[in-house]
């Protein structure tokens, strides 16, 4: 099929570029859509705070018909090429029908704008940061995806391979299921972590995360926690100080659990929420007119019965010491308390068996395999 792909350039055309999966995955049970709004904020480097420190194209793949057939944004993350030393155009955002030329039409596009900035290979699916949507779903097409993770169709691998790309990483899910009561293993070593290193629990408000600066302590300790992990951007004050408004501002902070040790230093957190999938669905990722009623509805009055966890960080310092289990400890009775049935792991590295060795007291089903692309350029 002929293939026509463009720069975009103006805000109609970004609108576009973000509305394009509706259209492919319109009648997809496990899609779930991102939220416009957000969408258009961080595509849009004037407002996105990464805009300072990476450069990015969008652009979009046309057919005979001028019709939307694929879109891929190219990403050039300053910070993550200077911390692991290599040359990397990323791309990101990527969907397409499945037609190889369209696929190959886009990832051309990318490559000619990493070559153009001195870049020696291409990986991808990778977004600004971390907290973009990462990695391809390969494994595990038969369920609904999470609001973090997104779903893609199977023969996206098929062209990457087709394409040349190899794995660089993979990225493992889990549904974990919620016990009848804390594992008594867990409460016997929270109380033995505790009372050894002095630790304690924190509970924070909406005020404190920003006038006591927790806020920024959280997304510190995230920094020290994730700078060894694959590829991770380590975050700037000023785009730390954006995700606090944009994630903290927004969650429900009862189920946000904090560690301190005695001199109050901030030294774990674990960020989990009540699941919105079915009403990102509903709302079809608009807030209006009245899509902002069933994400309320779902994170603060009528919850799912999914949680997301989306993350657990724990200072260096302290890693392999039980730290984990004042989390758990805290966070069991909340979720029994609350009827929550199951959570919905994030991404799990598969070679981080530190973090997956987390669940080995649960009953947990294997859910979904993603997986980041690589080749030279």
């Amino acid at each position: 099929m002929p293939v026509t792909v463009k720069t975009v350039q103006s805000r109609s055309e970004l609108k576009a570029f973000v509305k394009f999966p509706l259209k492919l995955y319109k009648g997809c049970p496990h899609y779930v859509p991102s939220l416009f709004m957000d969408e258009m904020s961080t595509l849009d480097m004037s407002k996105n705070p990464m805009g300072k420190y990476a450069k990015c194209e969008k652009y979009l793949a046309y057919n005979e018909k001028g019709e939307i057939v694929g879109r891929v944004a190219a990403i050039i993350n300053d910070i993550a090429n200077r911390d692991w030393d290599h040359a990397e155009v990323r791309f990101g955002w990527m969907d397409f029908i499945d037609d190889k030329e369209v696929s190959k039409a886009l990832i051309e596009a990318v490559i000619a704008f990493g070559r153009k900035h001195g870049m020696k290979q291409i990986s991808g699916p990778l977004g600004f940061t971390d907290f973009d949507n990462e990695g391809c779903v390969v494994e595990g097409f038969d369920d609904i995806s999470s609001f973090n993770l997104k779903y893609n169709y199977p023969y996206y691998q098929d062209h990457f391979e087709a394409l040349g790309f190899g794995k660089v990483n993979d990225w493992l899910e889990y549904r974990i299921y919620v016990p009848d009561q804390v594992p008594e293993k867990v409460s016997r070593a929270a109380a033995i972590v505790q009372e050894r290193y002095g630790l304690h629990l924190r509970k924070i408000t909406k005020r404190q995360v920003k006038k006591e600066n927790y806020g920024r302590m959280i997304f510190d300790l995230i920094n020290r926690s994730y700078a060894n992990l694959f590829d991770f951007t380590v975050l700037p004050d000023d785009v730390i100080d954006s995700y606090v408004n944009t994630y903290l501002g927004l969650v429900d902070l009862r189920y946000i659990t904090l560690v301190e040790d005695k001199d109050g230093r901030l030294v774990a957190v674990s960020l989990t929420m009540p699941s919105i999938v079915h009403a990102a669905q509903k709302c079809g990722g608009y807030l209006f007119p009245l899509g902002w009623w069933h994400l309320l509805k779902s994170t603060y009055i009528k919850h799912e019965e999914a949680l997301e966890l989306l993350m657990i960080a724990v200072d260096t310092e302290y890693r392999n010491r039980g730290v984990h289990s004042i989390i758990f400890n805290e966070l069991i009775p909340q979720l029994i308390e609350g009827g929550f049935k199951y959570g919905e792991s994030n991404a799990e590295m598969e070679s981080n068996n530190a973090v997956q060795n987390l669940w080995n007291l649960y009953r947990r089903d294997f859910k979904r395999r993603r997986r980041v692309f690589s080749k030279e350029i």
